[in-house]
């Protein structure tokens, strides 16, 4: 976590860009993430001349800065050797700080945060998990979480995903709607956390966390492969994508590859029919609606068109996050896994659409897990209820066979933080319990269905293809004892009783 010293040394940055006239919070936080990413460029290596240091040209007096570091960006954002996702993501990038005064004091300030995170660094605390902290905590502060049915998935819940997912080094990683990218981040710490042999610390979520991950050297096929080939996402949206681009080089991943498309296009199919990945980890947009026959399979596969006249009969509103795990489960290779989170109601819905998906689900996939969430986990943004699923993909399609056989079910009632508006963190640590319990569901005997249990498919099948956690709880009856009728009413006329007494007492105070 970060310092009370390098949090306000952040606020004061943010300030300084308000005050400086940066009235969009996502301006202001692309431009101080080029800050970030010019100060970052030397401590990776992307700069030999030291024209192109921070540590050269911020400390020059006879240059015009403003200037200079314009150069610097436009270079940095193009150079020769930067992968080419990246090079499309930050084209019509922009440097747009123009007042000397404004880049000397944001230059002093970034400066004293990586002092601060050095200090950090000695003590114990990872460089990169600071400087991640510290992007983290800057993109908070734009207030843009929540618009359109996109909410930025706290970190915890991210961190609690990985932990269930477990990432490795071999594995392809991917987000279809990578937003900022903080799966593909928390992925990439999983996998530090798990080649390292230093001994654990406990985080404030009560999970393990090493500073390093020193088994893997530097150098070495398999650190090549996870900083430069193993991180994949889309998003439709390029400032997004920008942002999600510099919080990965923040955490050291060189070359991330985001792309900019619609992964529920037309065009997507196109240009990506034939890429798989291994691990995916995905909180797809709640609200969107996609208005058409041809987006996906999915509606082919439920509705069957086969003549122009049937449009009028069979258009209709589809959710996207039914789309979405429609693709998630397309882009899998096979034993290829998955976590994904999606609102209860894909879960339980009647419609067509909801109950072919949860039939592709259960038939092409070994359907593993729904962990309910608190309502609370996405607060201040909105309260709606969301589940996490977990599955792994086992067929292309398949017709008749379902390739589940049983679901195991698990509810949060609390996340380790308050679900107010306000999120503080709690004393309990439910997370990495729930993780232990999913670890080992298939070594525990029990019978009844009160906290967490499996349910067969036979009776899921049963039960239109309901997958909610209420469908299948068993809730126990507490038997409460009343006082008898008689008493009850004696003691009701001796309440009206005392009222009258009570009333003749105002009656004659008031006269």
């Amino acid at each position: 976590m970060l310092s009370p010293d390098i949090k306000s040394k952040i606020n004061k940055l943010w300030d300084l860009f308000w005050s400086g006239g940066m009235a969009n919070p996502l301006t202001a936080l692309e431009q101080i993430s080029y800050l970030l990413f010019m100060r970052r460029a030397e401590d990776v290596g992307l700069v030999d001349e030291d024209f192109y240091k921070w540590s050269f040209y911020t400390k020059q007096e006879d240059i015009d800065l403003p200037k200079h570091m314009k150069g610097v960006f436009d270079y940095l954002k193009t150079k020769k050797g930067q992968n080419d996702s990246f090079i499309s993501a930050m084209e019509g990038a922009n440097f747009e700080i123009t007042k000397p005064s404004l880049l000397d004091l944001a230059i002093e300030i970034i400066n004293d945060i990586y002092l601060e995170a050095e200090k950090e660094r000695l003590e114990g605390q990872h460089f990169q998990d600071t400087l991640g902290d510290f992007y983290e905590l800057i993109l908070n502060q734009t207030g843009e979480a929540g618009k359109n049915g996109q909410f930025r998935t706290p970190r915890h819940i991210i961190q609690f995903m990985c932990e269930l997912l477990k990432p490795t080094l071999e594995d392809t990683i991917c987000d279809v709607t990578a937003g900022t990218s903080g799966f593909l981040v928390g992925a990439y710490q999983y996998i530090i956390k798990n080649n390292s042999d230093e001994k654990p610390q406990i985080d404030e979520n009560g999970f393990e966390k090493r500073t390093s991950g020193n088994l893997i050297k530097i150098g070495s096929k398999e650190e090549k492969k996870l900083t430069t080939n193993t991180f994949f996402g889309y998003d439709i949206d390029a400032t997004m994508i920008r942002l999600g681009m510099m919080n990965l080089i923040m955490h050291n991943i060189k070359e991330p590859h985001i792309t900019r498309i619609d992964t529920l296009s037309q065009r997507f199919d196109d240009l990506e029919k034939d890429i798989k990945y291994s691990k995916i980890l995905a909180n797809p947009p709640f609200t969107g609606r996609i208005d058409s026959l041809q987006t996906s399979l999915l509606l082919n596969k439920v509705y069957k068109p086969k003549f122009d006249d049937d449009e009028k009969r069979v258009k209709q509103n589809i959710q996207t996050e039914l789309l979405f795990l429609e693709r998630i489960i397309q882009l899998l290779e096979i034993n290829g896994k998955a976590a994904v989170i999606v609102p209860e109601g894909v879960l339980f819905g009647k419609g067509k659409a909801h109950k072919s998906t949860r039939e592709i689900l259960l038939k092409n996939c070994d359907f593993e897990a729904v962990i309910s969430l608190p309502s609370g986990v996405f607060k201040p943004y909105a309260g709606v209820k969301t589940s996490i699923l977990l599955f792994t993909k086992k067929v292309n399609e398949s017709k008749t066979k379902w390739h589940t056989k049983k679901v195991w079910f698990y509810e949060l009632n609390s996340d380790g933080y308050s679900l107010d508006d306000n999120r503080k963190k709690l004393d309990d640590n439910p997370l990495p319990i729930a993780v232990k319990a999913f670890d080992f569901k298939n070594k525990t005997s029990k019978k009844n269905r009160k906290t967490h249990f499996f349910v067969d498919l036979g009776l899921i099948q049963k039960n239109n293809l309901d997958l909610s956690y209420n469908s299948y709880q068993e809730f126990e009856y507490e038997e409460k004892e009343y006082d008898p009728p008689q008493d009850i009413l004696k003691a009701l006329i001796n309440l009206e009783k005392e009222i009258k007494i009570d009333m003749e007492e105002l009656k004659n105070l008031i006269q």
